[in-house]
């Protein structure tokens, strides 16, 4: 029995029903034991093998008895390789053993943002009363202190036991870091000051990576060199060498508007150019014996090192895996489908971190890569160019509209926008990116002192800030993006589903295949509708967790009144409060401190006092003490661990229900909730809870 492989891309069809298995063990909520597991996945296998010598003398000869089997096989060890990559089941893992300290490595470039330094670490021990005890497990560490800016990947430090777990989003459309980081095998965070830490050893990490590390701060440094525009150095650094910690927010929005973000992230092309130039510093090789291979050690193992230099990003690592492959295809001289090559470097990565399925970055990357490899042809031969010149020009376009089309649903569903200048932005794009590429390698092959070098660092500067400046103009043009876009995964399967029966029917036009498109049009529309609709007629109160700041949302339809005491430029207002704006389709906001007063078609707030859709919000802190509460039924919020006793409780809370504000201290909201318990009186708890949304008929 021989499991039905098509054609020349079996590892397609391999890694299919393994990506299926990868995607269950990521959403179970409760995963099998491993053991269990292992058990069932040997059996299978067993089967597999037994099935295999006896093909032919029994009746299992059916073609699809093989490729069921193996995808059931591929699918349970997809589940299985999630709950061994899954660090805090680890019985070793650091959370489960009592600490007073822990012994840490970090194990990343520390980056120093906002006056503080974060880097992840591996807990390699537990420390309680002089006894140690071995453990495993990640977690974010972040210290407040100036000397940490010395410390290094690779050192190790004596740290105080007090983390805590990753807080899940607490507002409604806030995003889940916490997911984010369980991706990375990272569940908790420590927040360290001076005096809590101490360095024990220096250079314990693996000395290849260290090296790395080390020449790219090197190289980093001979940018900012002769490249004195700090956005100018950022974007030289990053597009070149992957050291993204200095790129700023302004220029990251311009490149993500103008959808040429994927200029600033180290991938294939970055690899290709690399490639491409040492196969023409190398190319003599050829003429010698067995020069061809030396020539393919050379470049892979090279190729490898900059990708090891840039970080291992997942689109780097796609690339190193593909021309690997392509390199020693093209040294033996065998046949390379593309499309196979690229399932391959898919596979190979998950199977050694089934994680990276996650990773925005990893979906990217491989969707862009398969739409060029597939979708390209087929848009390029919608429209036949008989000038040279413009037939090229075509051949680029069918690119990016090929690369831009197969990301959409994926761009939108996680950025929440789409750029409608796409075309343009890439078509400017190429030239000024393979300049800056090309240029910064030669310039750091150049000596910093050399007058050339001088002279090529002014250039690359000017180039980067005439690029950087048309993008700005790029993004604020008119109509430049579609913001505010919210898919539902079911608004999401349905665009995927609409773009294959749309190249499906381009390459072989088929009623069934227009209908089905048709249909799945009619209802990714219905959804939109529905959604617009339910959206346009809901009333809600939202009273917000801001850990140490007040916000109520009042919205009514597309308009909201926000009540907070939070800057609307500050981080908090843009990742905790505009998304749940977003979210809602809210076209019209109106921003108000808690002291102010407001006077609405649907809402009225003088001091403390608010009323919205037939109910009454009564603010109480330190700046507006407790006083008689008058409305029946009303929420009353209190923030700020305002004083107040038990008698005011007792006289002003009946029928009322107390909203504990996230901004009372842990021992403020404690005393105050076990207050109202006894006195019987409705009480929510923001603080470590999830925001409290009160829908309105």
């Amino acid at each position: 029995m021989k499991a039905n492989h098509k054609g020349t891309i079996p590892f397609v069809l391999l890694l299919i029903p393994y990506l299926i298995g990868i995607a269950a063990g990521i959403n179970l909520s409760v995963l099998p034991g491993n053991s269990s597991l292992l058990l069932f996945l040997t059996a299978l296998i067993v089967v597999f093998v037994i099935l295999n010598f006896l093909y032919g003398k029994v009746v299992y000869k059916a073609k699809w008895v093989g490729g069921s089997l193996t995808a059931v096989i591929l699918v349970i060890a997809g589940i299985f390789n999630v709950g061994q990559n899954n660090e805090l089941r680890d019985t070793t893992h650091f959370s489960k053993a009592t600490a007073q300290n822990l012994i840490v490595k970090i194990t990343d470039e520390p980056v120093w943002k906002n006056n503080s330094l974060r880097f992840t670490a591996v807990a390699e021990e537990a420390i309680t009363n002089h006894t140690r005890q071995e453990t495993s497990g990640k977690l974010l560490v972040t210290i407040k202190s100036e000397a940490a800016r010395s410390l290094r990947y690779g050192n190790v430090l004596l740290i105080s036991a007090k983390y805590y777990e990753v807080d899940p989003p607490f507002n409604p459309a806030e995003f889940n870091y916490k997911g984010y980081l369980a991706n990375k095998n990272i569940y908790h965070q420590a927040y360290l000051y001076p005096g809590q830490y101490m360095v024990l050893a220096h250079n314990s990490g693996n000395p290849v990576i260290a090296y790395a590390l080390r020449l790219r701060q090197t190289l980093v440094n001979k940018l900012k060199a002769n490249i004195r525009n700090p956005d100018a150095a950022a974007v030289a650094s990053t597009l070149i060498l992957g050291y993204k910690a200095e790129l700023s927010s302004e220029v990251l929005q311009a490149y993500s508007k103008t959808g040429t973000i994927h200029v600033l992230s180290v991938s294939g092309a970055h690899v290709g150019l690399v490639y491409l130039v040492l196969t023409f510093l190398l190319g003599f090789l050829n003429r010698c014996k067995h020069g061809r291979v030396i020539r393919a050690v050379i470049i892979i193992s090279l190729v490898w090192f900059y990708a090891l230099l840039t970080g291992f990003s997942p689109p780097v690592c796609r690339a190193a895996v593909m021309l690997s492959l392509i390199i020693t295809g093209k040294t033996y001289n065998r046949y390379i489908n593309s499309l196979n090559i690229l399932a391959f470097s898919a596979f190979m990565l998950l199977l050694f971190d089934p994680l990276l399925l996650t990773d925005v970055g990893f979906q990217l990357s491989y969707l862009a890569v398969a739409g060029l490899i597939i979708l390209q042809p087929i848009i390029y031969r919608q429209i036949v160019i008989k000038n040279k010149w413009l037939d090229k020009l075509w051949i680029m376009c069918s690119a990016s509209i090929a690369a831009q089309v197969i990301t959409l649903p994926l761009s939108a569903y996680y950025f929440h926008q789409v750029p409608v200048y796409f075309l343009v932005s890439n078509l400017f794009i190429l030239v000024p990116s393979a300049l800056m590429m090309c240029g910064g390698i030669l310039y750091l092959f150049l000596p910093e002192t050399f007058i050339l070098s001088k002279w090529l660092g002014y250039g690359l500067e000017q180039l980067i800030i005439f690029t950087n400046k048309t993008l700005g103009y790029i993004e604020h043009a008119p109509l430049s993006s579609i913001n505010k876009v919210w898919l539902t995964p079911a608004e999401y399967l349905l665009l995927y589903g609409i773009i294959v029966c749309a190249f499906v029917y381009a390459v072989k036009p088929h009623r069934f295949v227009a209908g089905l498109g048709i249909g799945l049009t009619v209802l990714c529309c219905i959804s939109v509708i529905i959604k617009k609709t339910k959206a346009a007629d809901t009333k809600q109160t939202v009273f917000l967790n801001l850990r140490k700041n007040t916000g109520i949302v009042f919205r009514n339809g597309d308009k909201a009144v926000v009540v907070t005491d939070v800057q609307v430029n500050s981080k908090t207002f843009t990742y905790s409060v505009q998304p749940y704006l977003d979210s809602s389709k809210v076209s019209e906001v109106n921003i108000i401190g808690l002291d102010s007063s407001a006077n609405t078609a649907y809402l009225y707030k003088k001091g403390g006092l608010v009323k919205f859709a037939g109910q009454f919000v009564m603010f109480v802190n330190k700046r507006m003490p407790a006083k008689a509460i008058t409305p029946d039924k009303a929420f009353v919020y209190i923030t700020g661990n305002p004083i107040i006793d038990s008698a005011y409780l007792k006289l002003n809370f009946k029928n009322k229900t107390l909203i504990i504000g996230g901004n009372n201290s842990k021992r403020y909201t404690t005393k105050l909730a076990q207050q109202a318990k006894l006195l019987n009186i409705n009480y929510k708890i923001l603080y470590g809870n999830h925001a409290l949304v009160i829908t309105s008929k």
